[in-house]
């Protein structure tokens, strides 16, 4: 390509035909030939006269200059002139290699990558080179294919989670293959990472290598941790730069399970410094809600840290059947708890029916033995919510009747009665050490010490459910851990006591990895390799490069140690991992977490992302010398005295009077309405006279033609606004009525053709929208003209929505039909009282017909309606709760025009195995 004035040019030989232009000039001088002058005395005779016609006897100057210059323009334009030329790949004529990092570094700007990829595409089309991609974070061999080929799949190309490893970089090495040599445009995200000068010294070796990096710093942020009584956060930048402060946001659910922003801070780089720090103080009750920090302005995995049970400490409530003696802490039953817990959980101490009200996550009692009915019940009610239950034996339950005959409600077995002694001094044996925990125990993978053992223990009574809840057992068999579940909870008992009188295991770290194990006391110190020795975590949400959760799937578990040890990658993605009751995250960076700049060798251009793509103005200069030669024609007619002669002023009349005059087969208005509304399927409102209403009512409804579309069979057209007075109702199958109180009443002519309407099998939805303020009736403005409006028409019996009326299962099974509102009954049609249930179906025959009139309050349009770019217009509730609000207003009006269309099909006996089927009967 040659560039000249900042314009390139495709095929600049063409160029040389612009030095044929003087000569071209010459001979239009010289063509016609200048007439020979000659005396003429008769010409005298002549003398004032005018010829109607007349032509020069040369061409003006100016008009020469005119064709030079629409010649020009045709030469240059077949020169293919193009804007913002690229020459530094201009002499490029193989394959193009594209090469992207891929990762989360540069998630935040890929929209400004993906411009500048298109644009390199758009110069590789133009050279007609093929072009590769290899993503690194993915890496596959690359296909060479054509540009344009790769533009149409450049939107499915996303930034990983992860960063290239140095197994990533193996593979695309050996990806490379024989596919021989190659230019590269290395799209950089930033950071330095291990194997990538291998991999651009191999790169080089196939052909030229040219970098594009942005000059913006990486920011990301590292787990938080709850340290001193404070959320503890971290965050990191690739480059030390000036003094920058930088807010983080804490997500999190508020009461009503919606998400929102809990809370900001602001963490801040000191000048030359590649790290910052913050801490947030909150009650546990707001910090347990987080679950996840973000730095505002970053969009990628790596500036989100996602929180589990490491940042959210429990609430566990303490209790036991006596109260500390002085002195003699040690003796205390809470003692050991009290210490195993203290770090990493919020105690709470009191008496039962003291700590149930404040819904604790863990009780526990230490050799309780008996409860009141006043407290069984409450507690066992707290259970079957959620919560969990742990109980220690002691003298007390071994001296009791406690679950003896019968279980407990409150204890997972049936016990013995007055409990084992091994290894005392009245006893024979020696003390008793534990079995290793099998692969179903929670404690699987724990290392159980030597000096860990049991002198004394309740036994359990042996049962045809003892085996499945038995999960920690001593050396004998004998159960030393127990659990059953009851409702949503779980009741766990230790058959030793929680003080060092009956074991030594209270006195080992075991203790507290137990506890832990159970979901007792929640710390991100657990996550360890050890801790997290033969678990296995369940992906259940994880992240994309971008920040964003999505479901995980059916995704295979992962083992615990793999977990906290692997780098983040297709194996061990970021997200949220569960095992049992604990949660764990697994987040892009970790505590130890290094980000680096990534620095090219000085053979290697590097460009920023801000490349103009190239704009070919081939068609701005052949359609330039198309305006100059039609001016040439207009100018050379005007001197030759013909552009305004009379054959040519009436030619030029009567085109302009076929122009002005309208063809005589127009459309009237009424028929562009009526092709309009029967092209296709068309929904309709009934114009109220108020424009915000109409506005919204419209909206609705074009909302509610889109969800059809999209959902099922349907493919409305564009909705229209009816005029009940002059517009043809028998084109809608169902119209859509928002009552407003000043709405003029309509004429008895439009009334007589509404009752036509109604009695052909059209549908009314009348909405007065005040389900918020008002209950059915005339109790508000809207309800009593609603009664007004409705007063000629001819309108049968109604009643609420019976929970087997077709409206309930024509597309979706509903039971709620909420819009704006979620109000008041929506009446229809009544049904035959005389209407039976047949024996074997889930609703009563009601084969009738469609419900003429649909009445309500709850401002579906306002849910439905969408604005110019398909979001919604109007807020509905708040967060996801509204959100799904709107969505059962959508399914309402969906079975509403499935309804009109389909009539009670739905009631056939033929749909009720697969209804019995959706119902779960």
């Amino acid at each position: 390509m040659m560039v000249l004035g900042g314009i390139g040019f495709t095929t600049p030989w063409l160029l040389l035909a612009l030095a044929a232009l003087p000569i071209l000039w010459l001979l239009l001088r010289a063509v016609p030939p200048a007439p020979v002058k000659r005396r003429f005395p008769g010409v005298a005779l002549l003398l004032g006269l005018k010829d109607d016609e007349t032509v020069s006897d040369r061409t003006p100057w100016w008009l020469l200059l005119l064709r030079m210059l629409a010649v020009a323009a045709i030469i240059i334009g077949l020169a293919g002139p193009v804007m913002n030329p690229e020459t530094e790949q201009a002499d490029g004529n193989g394959p193009l290699l594209f090469v992207l990092d891929g990762s989360w570094a540069g998630a935040t700007r890929w929209p400004q990558q993906q411009e500048a990829i298109e644009a390199q595409l758009t110069r590789a089309s133009r050279l007609g080179r093929t072009v590769g991609f290899l993503t690194l974070t993915q890496p596959e061999p690359p296909v060479f294919q054509s540009a344009d080929a790769w533009r149409n799949r450049l939107a499915g190309i996303k930034p990983a989670p992860w960063q290239p490893s140095p197994a990533m970089l193996d593979s695309a090495r050996e990806a490379l293959g024989d596919a021989g040599n190659f230019d590269t445009l290395w799209f950089s995200d930033t950071l330095e990472y291990e194997g990538r000068d291998d991999l651009l010294d191999a790169l080089q070796q196939r052909g030229s290598v040219e970098a594009y990096q942005t000059a913006l710093n990486v920011m990301a942020i590292r787990p938080a941790t709850y340290e001193d009584g404070a959320v503890q956060l971290r965050i990191v930048r690739a480059t030390a730069g000036p003094e920058r402060s930088v807010t983080i946001q804490a997500q999190g659910r508020d009461p009503a399970g919606n998400g929102r922003i809990l809370t900001t801070a602001n963490a801040t780089f000191e000048e030359g410094a590649t790290e910052g720090q913050t801490a947030i103080v909150l009650p546990s009750e707001l910090r347990a809600r987080i679950t996840r920090f973000d730095i505002v302005g970053q969009r990628s995995a790596g500036a989100s840290t996602l929180s589990d049970d490491g940042l959210r400490r429990r609430e566990v409530a303490l209790i036991s059947a006596r109260e500390n003696r002085e002195g003699l802490e040690l003796l205390s039953p809470l003692h050991y708890i009290e210490q195993a817990l203290a770090p990493t959980a919020d105690l709470i101490n009191g008496a039962l029916g003291d700590v149930l009200p404040a819904n604790p996550d863990v009780i526990v009692l230490a050799d309780v033995a008996t409860l009141s009915e006043a407290e069984a019940a409450p507690l066992t009610e707290w259970i079957e919510g959620g919560g969990m239950l742990v109980r220690f034996a002691g003298p007390r339950i071994a001296a009791s009747d406690i679950s003896r005959i019968d279980e407990d409600p409150l204890m997972p077995v049936r016990l013995r009665a007055g409990g084992r002694s091994v290894g005392g001094a009245m006893s024979w044996g020696e003390p008793k050490a534990l079995s290793p925990f099998t692969n179903g125990s929670p404690f699987f993978g724990l290392i159980i010490p030597d000096d860990v053992t049991v002198s004394a223990q309740v036994v359990a009574q042996p049962d045809p459910t003892l085996a499945e809840r038995v999960i920690a057992s001593l050396s004998d068999g004998t159960p030393l851990v127990t659990r059953k579940t009851v409702g949503q909870g779980q009741i766990v008992l230790f058959h030793v006591t929680a003080t060092a009188e009956w074991s030594t295991l209270p006195l080992s770290g075991l203790f507290v990895e137990m506890l832990e194990r159970l979901a007792v006391s929640s710390s991100a110190a657990s996550a360890t390799t050890a801790a997290l020795e033969g678990t296995t975590w369940i992906p259940r949400r994880l992240m994309d490069g971008f920040g964003t959760l999505v479901d995980a799937g059916k995704l295979a578990g992962v083992d615990g140690p793999q977990l906290v040890e692997a780098p983040t990658g297709p194996a061990v993605p970021p997200g949220l991992y569960t095992s049992g009751d604990r949660t764990l995250a697994r987040n892009v960076l970790t505590a130890e977490t290094e980000l680096g700049l990534a620095e090219w060798p000085s053979d290697v251009p590097v460009r920023g992302f801000s490349v103009a793509p190239e704009q070919p103005v081939a068609g701005w200069f052949l359609s330039l010398s198309i305006l100059l030669l039609l001016a040439d024609v207009v100018v050379s007619l005007s001197l030759s005295g013909r552009l305004l002669s009379r054959s040519n002023t009436a030619g030029i009349a009567i085109g302009a009077l076929l122009m002005i005059t309208p063809p005589a087969d127009a459309q009237t208005a009424e028929e562009e309405f009526a092709l309009a509304a029967t092209a296709e399927l068309v929904l309709g409102h009934v114009i109220t006279g108020d424009a915000e209403v109409d506005e919204i009512a419209l909206a609705g409804l074009t909302g509610l033609s889109d969800t059809l579309f999209f959902r099922t069979s349907v493919e409305p057209s564009n909705p229209l606004s009816v005029n009940l007075e002059t517009d043809e109702l028998a084109f809608f199958p169902i119209l859509y009525w928002p009552v407003t109180p000043a709405q003029p009443t309509p004429s008895s002519e439009a009334y007589a053709k509404l009752n036509t309407y109604l009695r052909s099998g059209g549908m009314i939805l009348f909405d007065t929208r005040d389900a918020n303020t008002a209950s059915f009736g005339a109790s508000s403005p809207n309800g009593r003209k609603l009664q007004e409006l409705a007063a000629p028409l001819d309108i049968p019996a109604l009643e609420p929505i019976p929970s087997d009326h077709v409206i309930t299962r024509t597309f979706y099974l509903l039971q709620d039909f909420p819009g704006r509102h979620a109000g008041r009954d929506v009446w229809v049609e009544a049904a035959d009282p005389n209407a039976k249930q047949i024996e074997g179906m889930p609703f009563r025959d009601l084969n009738d017909g469609v419900t003429p009139v649909v009445i309500g309050g709850n401002d579906w349009a306002a849910a439905w309606a969408v604005n110019s770019g398909g979001g919604p217009m109007l807020p509905v509730g708040r967060g996801y709760s509204g959100e799904r609000q709107r969505e059962i207003a959508y399914r309402f009006g969906i079975n509403l025009v499935m309804h009109v269309l389909t009539g009670n099909y739905k009631s056939d006996q033929v749909h009720v195995p697969a209804l019995l089927d959706r119902l779960g009967q």
